[in-house]
Parts: structure tokens; sequence; C-alpha cells
């Protein structure tokens, strides 16, 4: 028998399109429309509609920074920054505190 594989999404930020494809670090993702690698974005993440630049634009920079969207045991990913306005707030107060920027970005609420 073979074991089940636990299925995560992966995203092309060039295409703005997700894939949800089987976890195994070891295989690299390529996008099957650019051929560029693809971004492993975690199983509770949920793409913004292509059209949605800003949208796109924000989670570059959440992928960027090693912002991922997993799931915890009972709850969803966390705090998600949901537009340009809040990273750029977050960003700031990261470099502001000397603070690491994934950190900044998953915070709920800044001090």
């Amino acid at each position: 028998m073979f074991a089940a594989v636990a299925r995560t999404h992966y995203v092309c930020l060039d295409c703005r399109v997700s894939y949800k494809q089987g976890h195994d670090p070891r295989r690299a993702r390529v996008c099957p429309r650019c051929t560029r690698p693809l971004i492993h974005a975690g199983s509770a993440f949920e793409a913004p509609p292509r059209r949605d630049v800003a949208a796109w634009r924000t989670l570059a920079v959440l992928l960027h920074a090693g912002v991922a969207f997993h799931k915890s045991c009972c709850d969803g990913p966390g705090y998600r920054p949901r537009n340009l306005r809040e990273v750029r707030q977050r960003l700031r107060w990261a470099r502001r505190n000397d603070a690491p920027v994934a950190d900044a970005l998953t915070r709920c609420d800044l001090p």
C-alpha cells in the first residue's frame, strides 16, 4: 500500500496562480505555465483572485519574508496582513524596533 501524502499549496507569484500538490521537500516544483520555481505557501493558503494585483503584491512580501500559511492544531495560520498599507506599517515597525520582518508581519497587534 502507498502512504497518503499531505497535499499543500504551491504558488507562482509571476503567473498569480496556486496549485495543490503532495508535499515532498526533496522535490523542486516548477510552474507549468512559466517554468519558474513554485513557492510553498502551506496547507491553509487561499489564493486571492488573479486580477487582484495588490493582494498578490502583499502575498509576495509575506512569502519572500518566509511567512507561510500552515494550519495549527485547531486554528488557521494566524494573523496575516491583508493589504499593502498593513504590510508597510509592519515593515516600518520592524525597522524601528530592530525586529525580524517575519515576526512583525505575523503579529496580531503592534505595540
